[in-house]
């Protein structure tokens, strides 16, 4: 067998490249806890001394840290003044929770792969399932402020405007179910611009349903939002004018069964909302980083919650839209589209 030396070589560099950025990842997510990005942010430029004072941290770890993020490019170095600078055009990446581009928790979700590792590693051996709370809690609280941003700027004035009808029966009072809820950061974001409507979020994790209770509360929302724990196929309550799967259909193991039971419990006018991740139907559709990072997520978390569960149905992160139609098709529901789409997501409209 002949080998193309040159092309070795591209591998070697494309390999390396991604071990810097493994590594890089933790050098992220110690800047995003410590407040470094955050102190770094319309500061201008700063020693590692000055960013040391303002962040409570020490100098020496500070400017090993600084120079890392300098050959990564998040950051520019002023060699003749050693000073260090955040480009104005990063902060929303990086420092602002607010921001619908803010990507630094995301690192913390990645850190609950390397702290499973074994499990999965184990199940590739075995065939059996690691269900979301056998995880580690990075996961749950990483996915949280991960996807809560995207929400807060998306899901009311974009995805819910797109579906007919929805938004003015909302605003005019409804009943919404967000099932697979997590930490509810969805449901309160919904019930923050609904303020006539009121909302149930499900969720088999108990700690996430007492975590996303707590969230309620703190935003004063308890009056008109309750969280249950109940899995997709059993939650309570019927007339719903709206039902959610908030980044969570594919990872369950009956989607056709959750399915079935969401159509059962809507009302006359009613539809489902299922916000997935961007996918084309075939591999080759999905090459990419994007399509990359959403099969290793795949591997590691749908994939195995789904087959953690009944009929383990293994749908994963990347199923695409027509798989994900014949699904509802199988379901019972004979209109189910496309509605509205950004570079992360694909958000469909499903009505029986």
């Amino acid at each position: 067998m002949k080998i193309d030396q040159s092309k070795t070589e591209e591998f070697v560099g494309q390999v390396v490249t991604d071990m810097a950025a493994a590594m890089s990842g933790v050098m992220v997510n110690l800047g995003h806890k410590l407040g470094l990005y955050e102190a770094m942010a319309g500061a201008g430029p700063v020693t590692a001394e000055e960013l040391a004072r303002t962040t409570g941290t020490q100098p020496r770890y500070v400017k090993e840290w600084l120079n890392n993020q300098v050959a990564g490019g998040y950051i520019v170095h002023d060699p003749g003044k050693d000073t260090y600078e955040m480009p104005d055009e990063h902060a929303p990446v990086l420092a602002d929770p607010d921001s619908p581009v803010f990507l630094a928790p995301g690192f913390d979700v990645i850190s609950s792969l390397w702290l499973d590792e074994k499990q999965v590693e184990d199940a590739f051996r075995t065939g059996r399932g690691v269900g979301w709370h056998e995880h580690h809690k990075n996961l749950f609280f990483g996915t949280e402020a991960f996807f809560r941003p995207g929400y807060r700027d998306k899901l009311v004035d974009d995805w819910i405007a797109s579906l007919d009808g929805v938004k003015s029966k909302l605003e005019s009072g409804g009943r919404v179910a967000d099932v697979g809820c997590g930490h509810g950061a969805s449901t309160i974001i919904m019930a923050e611009a609904f303020p006539k409507s009121t909302f149930v979020g499900f969720d088999y994790h108990p700690e996430s349903i007492d975590v996303a209770r707590e969230r309620a509360q703190q935003a004063g929302l308890t009056d008109r939002i309750r969280f249950e724990t109940a899995s997709a196929t059993e939650f309570d309550g019927g007339d719903y004018d709206l039902i959610c799967f908030m980044d969570c259909f594919h990872d369950l193991g009956d989607p056709v069964g959750a399915a079935r039971h969401a159509g059962r419990a809507l009302s006359d006018q009613g539809c489902m909302l299922l916000v997935e991740p961007h996918a084309g139907d075939k591999v080759e559709d999905n090459v990419g980083p994007v399509g990359r990072m959403f099969y290793a997520a795949s591997t590691a978390l749908c994939v195995p919650n789904s087959l953690s569960q009944d009929v383990g149905l293994g749908l994963g992160a990347q199923a695409g839209e027509s798989r994900i139609a014949d699904v509802l098709s199988e379901a019972g529901f004979g209109t189910v589209r496309r509605a509205a789409e950004t570079p992360f997501n694909m958000v469909i409209e499903a009505r029986p």
